[in-house]
């Protein structure tokens, strides 16, 4: 992505509200609607968010091909947008959808499977605070 963005009709007030990282983006955390499911992370710049926000399924920037996608477009695998919020300092976006298959590039249902770190570790904290 260039160091200037491309021209955008992503609504002024929300541009102005974003925290952008040096290339223009925004990590965009998909998660679905109604579980609660992690699915993926993919990076949105200005007209992404706005295409992702009027079209109603999510659009992205490809940082290797330095194009946008849209989730579902070759893959069948859609993302439908059910809201977007910003987080409490205004440099990420959680976009909760609908998801049609696979969310993963990989096929897996979400990106965060295949390689857990820790699970159910005991936190170390207090039995009262668990």
């Amino acid at each position: 992505m260039t160091s200037t963005p491309p021209p955008s009709s992503l609504d002024p007030g929300i541009a102005a509200r974003l925290k952008r990282s040096a290339d223009g983006l925004l990590p965009a955390i998909a998660q679905q609607y109604d579980t609660g499911e992690v699915l993926m992370l993919g990076w949105m710049d200005d007209e992404a968010l706005h295409r992702t926000l009027t079209t109603g399924r999510c659009t992205y920037w490809s940082r290797s091909r330095q194009e946008y996608w849209v989730k579902g477009d070759t893959s069948g695998h859609f993302q439908w947008v059910k809201s977007v919020a910003l987080d409490c300092d205004a440099d990420t976006v959680l976009v909760k959808v609908d998801q049609v298959g696979a969310a993963c590039h990989t096929g897996a249902r979400t990106c965060f499977d295949a390689d857990v770190l820790v699970k159910d570790a005991d936190s170390g904290r207090p039995a009262s605070d668990q």
